[in-house]
């Protein structure tokens, strides 16, 4: 019997997808870069993976197939729109990839998301199962279709269109499994849960249910948000093949003089402690990132791929978890973290920067909200002006002591090391350790909804 087993990314909103396709093998579906709980269940199962496929070139992550199935000898199979210069079996629309005697995938070209989408349609014994639809039609919502640039986000959007059209003959039963879901950028508005059926998307998901080509068009561009800068860089990457890693690499420890060698030679601190320790005192020039699951992301937004990262940790923080982040995004250069965390550092008698963070009574009369517009305009507090985390840096900022807002902190700190290089600025400067809700908890007053 066939079983779909899923895999979730919840910082990336990635999902993946191993499929027991009941004869000892098995199937994957857009595998992450290190897929070691997808492998690990196939060894608990005694199943050799067969296969591993790709629906299109990822931007938001660094496709773990080429390296699946270099390491299992599993065959690759990926859209020939592709263009891949990694070894792969190239499929075509119409096609179908035989599993096992009755079982089969059958190949579906489905343009909007990238330009290279395919969608596939597990079959077994003649009856479609499961629709794997990557980033074409996801729970509630469908993809979005700017991410290769504005000029062709319309394009892809009538395309998308049509691509979703392919899917009304799917019997209402069909499983839908996206690669995409709740907490990805690659989605657009409206992304909860990550799988859902054929009968749930046709009454519940607006923009699937829409008939009218512009209409469709002119709603789902509407309903798009800024990206992460790397998303311009990965599809490339994945087309020209990543580089294979079998194990995740080690954090190599440094001490201090190589640390302060390293930034003298153009090297960034990373600092992922709770944004609290970090405003207790960090390097000075540090990017604060807090590790948690969505750190990845804005890490990959905010660093640049030719520059080397050096880590500052505390003791008890998962540094297999900060390498395979890095990695999952495309930053290769990775030379290490300070030894001991921040307190060496202290111990040597060099210099911290401090940033203080304020409670409701201590918020100052401007406030700025670092969160995406969407966010800011679902809820926000009022007098609340809004600047997106990764514009701070180059944006005007407001004149005498300015509070920095997210929905919990962890942003806002990382906004306020952004723009620390700048002292006069960085004089000026505090953080809300909380958000929008903890505010209207305390004041019990209402929150602004934008429009």
């Amino acid at each position: 019997m066939v079983k779909v087993h899923e895999f979730v990314d919840q910082g990336l909103g990635h999902s993946s997808y191993l499929i027991d396709i009941g004869d000892g093998t098995a199937a994957v579906i857009d595998p992450p870069r290190f897929p070691i709980d997808l492998e690990s269940l196939a060894r608990r199962r005694q199943l050799r993976i067969r296969w591993t496929f790709d629906t299109h070139s990822h931007a938001d992550y660094v496709t773990g197939s080429p390296a699946l199935a270099a390491r299992t000898g599993a065959t690759f199979v990926a859209p020939s729109a592709s263009a891949l210069e990694t070894r792969h079996h190239a499929v075509s629309d119409g096609e179908r990839v035989e599993l096992c005697d009755g079982i089969s995938m059958r190949v579906l070209a489905t343009p909007g998301h990238t330009p290279d989408h395919h969608a596939y349609v597990l079959t077994d014994s003649g009856r479609d199962i499961a629709l794997f639809s990557g980033g074409s039609l996801m729970v509630g919502t469908v993809g979005r279709t700017d991410l290769c640039g504005p000029a062709l986000a319309e394009p892809l959007a009538h395309k998308m269109f049509t691509s979703l059209r392919r899917f009304t003959d799917l019997a209402e039963d069909v499983e839908v499994f996206p690669t995409h879901g709740a907490g990805s950028f690659c989605s657009g508005q409206g992304a909860a849960a990550h799988t859902s059926t054929i009968a749930i998307e046709r009454r519940t998901n607006a923009l699937f249910m829409i008939t009218n080509e512009e209409t469709f068009v002119a709603q789902l561009l509407e309903g798009f948000g800024t990206f992460p800068a790397y998303f311009s860089r990965l599809p490339e990457l994945n087309r020209l093949g990543p580089s294979h890693y079998d194990t995740i690499p080690r954090l190599k420890p440094l001490d201090v003089d190589m640390v302060v060698r390293e930034i003298g030679d153009g090297a960034r601190i990373v600092d992922a402690r709770p944004f609290q320790a970090f405003a207790a005192g960090h390097v000075p020039g540090s990017l604060s990132n807090a590790l948690r699951p969505a750190s990845a992301s804005f890490l990959g937004w905010l660093v640049d791929p030719e520059q080397p990262l050096i880590f500052v940790l505390d003791p008890d923080q998962d540094r297999e978890t900060v390498v395979r982040q890095c990695l999952d995004v495309g930053l290769e250069l990775i030379v290490g973290e300070l030894d001991g965390g921040i307190a060496p550092w202290i111990a040597a008698g060099l210099p911290v920067t401090r940033i203080p963070i304020v409670d409701i009574e201590h918020l100052t009369q401007n406030m700025v909200d670092v969160r995406q517009a969407n966010e800011y305009d679902a809820a926000h507090i009022p007098g609340a002006i809004n600047i997106e985390l990764a514009s701070i840096a180059a944006a005007q900022l407001p004149e005498g002591a300015f509070t920095l807002m997210c929905g919990h902190g962890e942003r806002a700190m990382t906004a306020a090391s952004l723009i620390a290089v700048d002292g006069q600025a960085m004089a000026r400067v505090s953080v809300f350790d909380g958000g929008p809700d903890t505010w209207s908890d305390a004041t019990n007053n209402a929150l602004e909804i934008a429009g």
